[in-house]
């Protein structure tokens, strides 16, 4: 049951991406029922009782959305005068949601949807500065399951538009055989050099991670490999658990896939996904540079040198270099205006195409299967938010909330930027404690932007800052779980390697400021001042690499030895 499903959703959304678009109740509608029947046969009850509850939550899930399905075009018809039957499936499909979640993400992204849904209904005993008039549960489920934002609305749109697609590429690029050669390449071509194996980490995480979306998934994937290579050439277990997290998040940035996040902005603010791309480049290699010289530093300082590679970077790219096709092919469809379906799809086929070079990595029936649930596997962590998320963006649009929260945000910071910065870093640091990073984006986006752009920051840079942000619980403790699975790898101490990944990650918080003050940084302003700020940027990441290292303090030292008072 579950490959077909995961088949179906390969073949629906290929089909509907390059041949023909689906209408709105089944493009989102087929996506979410399948994913919730997925998650209740994956992440099943142990017990036998609980078994056939599970079975009774997939006959409602099927009930519900399939509902919402086939009544789509009465429903919106009669708006405000719902039945008492589109009452039930709603009151079902948003209780269904919660339990959903439950089982994937954990209790407190529940506990976070039951304190929304508590809000909507009572909001009227809330203060004065967040108070509403409240409304009946039934009507408050009513709005959330039917209305446009909420769970079939821009989350449930994104993640059956771009999301599901871009992950099933990922699956296929990891079955073709290219992640060995994202691994290999960079392994010879920096891998003998101070740190080297620290480097290939960073180069393998920057190219997997562009593709992989998930920076948990690009640090156990990539630091399978890499870890144990830094442990081997001399790095301290918690430091070489550190440098991969720290690296692995700079994929959630990096074009031509961002995650998921990128193509929310795109849904968000109406700019097209190949400008995002373009804007996003640069900031994403200043941070992958960032790490690089931070990563060079530290390794000066203990001496640490990596091993040569007995074939070179140019002998391995002359014979394996197809691996980049599927890549290029998505960056020239999408900046060629293609949308970013129609070039995953694409990208996907090449993949299979490429699959064929090698006897061992062919894309066969069987393969093709296991790419499918592979990837369908990998989407359900973020698919499963999709209840919740309706909830909280359908209480925050019907409270009237988004409205007042920028208001409430600008009081709090008096007016100051800095401090506005500073607080949606705090907010998307202790959502990402509950809640997947690209949800964190999302709910913290919808409240912060507003308040961004009230204080002159042009909306796409307001955006990036609080997607760089919502990055930070991944490698900011006490959550940091891409931190933690570093530290698992490296059998070293959870809380040293995620403060070590904290520091290796610090220009995760540059950044923002930089998109901020600096407009040139989001391409923003005229060539001239857009050159000038990514020259005068280049060396002041270098520079802020440097003092955040710590290895001017050896040349301090070595000065008072030569010179004692």
């Amino acid at each position: 049951m579950f490959d077909i499903c995961s088949v179906i959703l390969v073949v629906f959304y290929s089909y509907a991406a390059v041949i023909h678009p689906m209408a709105t109740q089944y493009h989102r509608g087929v996506y979410i029922i399948i994913t919730y029947l997925l998650v209740f046969l994956l992440y099943k009850s142990k017990s036998k009782i609980m078994r056939v509850v599970d079975y009774i939550l997939i006959l409602l899930s099927l009930a519900s959305i399939g509902y919402w399905m086939f009544m789509f075009e009465t429903i919106n018809y009669r708006t405000g005068a719902e039945t008492q039957t589109d009452m039930v499936f709603a009151i079902i499909g948003v209780l269904v949601g919660i339990e959903l979640a439950r089982r994937v993400v954990g209790k407190v992204f529940v506990f976070l949807g039951v304190i929304m849904l508590t809000y909507g209904v009572y909001g009227y005993l809330a203060p004065d500065l967040v108070s509403h008039a409240g409304a009946p549960f039934t009507e408050l489920c009513i709005s959330i399951f039917y209305k446009s934002d909420g769970v079939f609305g821009i989350m449930a749109n994104v993640l059956a538009t771009y999301v599901i697609l871009f992950v099933l590429f990922g699956a296929f690029l990891e079955k073709c055989g290219a992640q060995k050669f994202f691994i290999d390449w960079p392994l010879a071509a920096v891998g003998h050099t101070t740190g080297g194996p620290a480097k290939v980490s960073v180069i393998a995480s920057g190219l997997f991670g562009s593709i992989s979306g998930s920076a948990i998934a690009n640090t156990v994937s990539t630091g399978m490999f890499t870890i144990p290579m830094m442990k081997k050439a001399g790095f301290r277990p918690h430091v070489a658990g550190g440098i991969e997290p720290a690296a692995s998040i700079g994929g959630m940035f990096m074009p031509p896939i961002m995650g998921a996040g990128g193509f929310i902005m795109a849904e968000l603010t109406g700019v097209p996904y190949s400008k995002i791309m373009l804007v996003a480049i640069f900031p994403a290699l200043m941070y992958f540079f960032s790490v690089f010289c931070m990563v060079h530093y530290e390794a000066k300082k203990y001496n640490i040198v990596g091993e040569k590679s007995e074939v070179s970077a140019r002998e391995i790219f002359k014979k394996q270099w197809f691996y980049t096709i599927p890549l290029i092919v998505i960056t020239i469809f999408m900046l060629y205006g293609f949308s970013p379906g129609y070039s995953a799809i694409l990208g996907l086929v090449s993949c299979i195409v490429i699959s064929y070079a090698r006897k061992e990595t062919r894309i066969g029936p069987k393969r093709f299967v296991l790419a499918s649930r592979e990837g369908t596997v990998n989407s359900l962590k973020i698919g499963a938010t999709v209840g919740i998320i309706g909830i909280i963006i359908g209480v925050l649009t019907f409270s009237g909330l988004v409205l007042t929260f920028a208001d409430i945000m600008i009081e709090l910071a008096g007016g100051s930027l800095l401090l506005t910065i500073f607080l949606v870093a705090l907010a998307s640091l202790v959502l990402g404690m509950g809640v997947p990073v690209t949800a964190a984006y999302l709910i913290t986006a919808v409240v912060a932007v507003p308040a961004l752009t009230h204080l002159g920051v042009n909306e796409l840079a307001a955006h990036m800052i609080v997607y760089w942000l919502s990055q930070d619980s991944n490698i900011t403790p006490p959550v940091c779980i891409a931190a933690f699975a570093g530290a698992t790898i490296a059998k070293a101490n959870m809380w040293k390697t995620a403060f070590t990944s904290f520091k290796f990650a610090k220009f995760l918080y540059l950044g923002p400021i930089l998109f901020g003050y600096v407009p040139g940084f989001s391409l923003d302003g005229s060539s001239t001042d857009i050159i000038k700020a990514f020259v005068i940027i280049f060396f002041g990441t270098w520079g802020y690499a440097w003092i955040l290292s710590g290895i001017w303090i050896n040349y301090i030292k070595a000065i008072f030895k030569k010179n004692p008072a």
